[in-house]
């Protein structure tokens, strides 16, 4: 099963400095059939324009991941932690027993993120952020961890979130495949960030969503140069 969803029929949201398609019902976007896909809970398509973002707020027990695709993003907590993540880079925060933090486009230039929410596996962790620089060459034409909880994972050199689940990036010239493989009884939710792809044939176009399920393999072929995001989830 690869159920494709349009960007056109995402939730869509805007203000002055936010221009948002939320790919699961958040905020005032709430569609009882897009409640989630398994512990993924929230996928944000946030472009923010210079000087805009989102001053401090609250959140407690859920992993919250965001990749940044263009521009850069400028983080800040109540624990301390100041940072500035830029395109093809990841920050990740565990939100645990509650953290308070503000992020912000600081530049002259529009920053576009996704900002992924996957349910933890109990609540009560203790917070903690964390951000990750990728050397660009080592996306091209295959499926680099970008973070984990998977116990697969633990020996590897990625961000930790506090799930069985994992999430990888690419970068796929024209024509280039690359291929991944599902372990029993899990399932994906795929993204292209950039450019259209397939997944085992099926037409994945720039910024939809492609839930997929009951595939012991898939292979995503780029249709132009594109970049893609993977969700492994149980």
């Amino acid at each position: 099963m690869i159920d494709v969803t349009a960007l056109d029929d995402l939730g869509h949201f805007r203000n002055e400095w936010l221009d948002a398609h939320h790919h699961f019902s958040f905020g005032g976007y709430m569609n009882p059939d897009r409640m989630g896909f398994g512990p993924l809970r929230v996928w944000n398509d946030d472009t923010i324009f210079a000087k805009g973002g989102f001053p401090p707020h609250d959140h407690r027990d859920m992993e919250i991941i965001t990749y940044v695709r263009e521009g850069a993003i400028t983080h800040e907590d109540n624990l301390g932690n100041r940072g500035r993540t830029e395109a093809g880079d990841v920050q990740i925060m565990s939100a645990g027993t509650g953290i308070r933090h503000s992020e912000f486009n600081v530049g002259d230039v529009t920053t576009r993120i996704f900002q992924i929410w996957i349910t933890p596996d109990r609540d009560g962790h203790t917070p903690r952020w964390e951000t990750k620089a990728f050397p660009r060459g080592e996306h091209a034409s295959a499926l680099v961890l970008l973070a984990s909880g998977r116990d697969q994972d633990t020996a590897l050199d990625a961000p930790i979130i506090q799930q069985d689940a994992a999430l990888f990036g690419a970068t796929l010239a024209a024509g280039k495949s690359v291929t991944h493989g599902f372990a029993p009884d899990r399932k994906g939710y795929l993204v292209p960030s950039r450019g259209t792809v397939t997944v085992n044939g099926t037409a994945v176009g720039e910024r939809a969503g492609a839930a997929i399920g009951g595939e012991t393999e898939i292979t995503i072929t780029a249709i132009g140069d594109a970049e893609i995001v993977l969700a492994d989830l149980p």
